[in-house]
C-alpha cells in the first residue's frame, strides 16, 4: 500500500463511518478501484488502525457523552446515565451475536463483490429515503427501540448497508428525536469498534512489520480528522433532514457499481 494509497482509504473510512452511505462498501469500491490490490495481507491491520481511528474522532465529538456512559455503568443507579449505558449495552447484542458466531459467513461477502454492495447500496438508499419523509415526533430512546436499532446495526454488517444510515433511520422510523437518533447512532458503535479490535488484539490475529508503520500512522490520521468532521457534519445534516441527498448519492453509486460489476 502507497501513501497515496493509505491516505485515499483512511479518508474514505473517515467520512463514510459517520455519512449514511456504508464505509465498508466505499471501502470495497475504492479497493476495487485502485486495482484490488491496495490492501493486501495487511488488511486486517488496516481496517483495524483506521476503525480506532473513527472510534477515537467520536470519543473526541462526544467526549461528554462517553463520560457520562462510562459514569452510568459504575454508578448502578436509576439515574439517566445508567440508563442509558444499559441502552448502549442492549444495542450490541445483534452485533456480538452476528461477530461471534456467524464472522466467517459474514467475511466471504466482502473482497471485491462489487454487484452485492451495489444492490446493498440500493438499500441503503431506501432507508434514507422512508426516514427523510417520516414525521419527527421527538421520542427519546425506549429500551426495546435501543434493541431493535441494535438489529439495525447488525444488519449493517454486510458490506453496502450504512451503520449509521440504519440505525438513524430505524430511529426515526420509530419516532426518537433526530439529535438523539444521531446521538444514540455514533455512540453505540463505539464499544463494538472497541471490542473488535481487542478479540483481533488477543487472537493474535494481527500481523505487523516495521515498514507498515509510515502507511498506517498516514491512514490513521486521514480517517481520524476525517471522521471528525464527518460526525459533526451529519449531526447537524440529521437535524435539518438531509438524509435525502445520500439517498440519491447512495443510489446513484449503487446502480454505478451494479453496472461495472456485471460489465467488467
Amino acid at each position: 500500500m502507497t501513501f497515496l494509497e493509505a491516505v485515499i482509504l483512511g479518508i474514505v473510512q473517515g467520512l463514510t463511518e459517520f455519512l449514511p452511505v456504508s464505509s465498508s462498501g466505499h471501502l470495497e469500491i475504492a479497493s476495487a478501484l485502485l486495482g484490488g490490490n491496495s490492501v493486501p495481507e495487511e488488511s486486517l491491520l488496516f481496517t483495524v488502525v483506521v476503525h480506532f481511528a473513527t472510534a477515537l474522532s467520536t470519543i473526541v465529538v462526544f467526549r461528554k457523552d462517553v463520560y457520562d456512559i462510562v459514569k452510568g455503568l459504575f454508578q448502578f443507579k436509576n439515574n439517566k446515565e445508567s440508563q442509558f449505558s444499559l441502552k448502549i449495552i442492549l444495542s450490541m447484542i445483534p452485533a456480538v451475536i452476528i461477530g461471534l458466531f456467524f464472522e466467517e459467513e459474514l467475511e466471504q461477502l466482502f473482497g471485491g463483490k462489487v454487484v452485492f454492495v451495489g444492490f446493498m447500496l440500493l438499500i441503503t438508499a431506501l432507508l434514507l429515503f422512508l426516514a427523510d419523509r417520516a414525521t419527527n415526533t421527538g421520542k427519546p430512546v425506549s429500551y426495546g427501540n435501543a434493541f431493535v436499532i441494535g438489529l439495525a446495526q447488525a444488519f449493517a454488517m454486510l458490506p453496502g448497508i450504512s451503520r449509521s444510515g440504519a440505525t438513524i433511520s430505524t430511529s426515526v422510523l420509530l419516532g426518537i428525536d433526530k439529535n438523539r437518533a444521531a446521538r444514540f447512532s455514533f455512540l453505540m458503535v463505539v464499544p463494538l469498534i472497541l471490542g473488535k479490535i481487542g478479540k483481533d488484539i488477543l487472537d493474535g490475529a494481527l500481523s505487523y512489520e516495521n515498514e507498515q508503520f509510515g502507511t498506517m500512522a498516514v491512514a490513521f490520521l486521514a480517517a481520524f480528522f476525517a471522521g471528525l468532521v464527518a460526525c459533526t457534519w451529519m449531526i447537524q445534516l440529521v437535524r435539518r433532514s438531509k438524509l435525502r441527498y445520500f439517498s440519491v448519492y447512495c443510489t446513484i453509486v449503487g446502480l454505478l457499481a451494479i453496472l461495472s460489476g456485471w460489465v467488467f
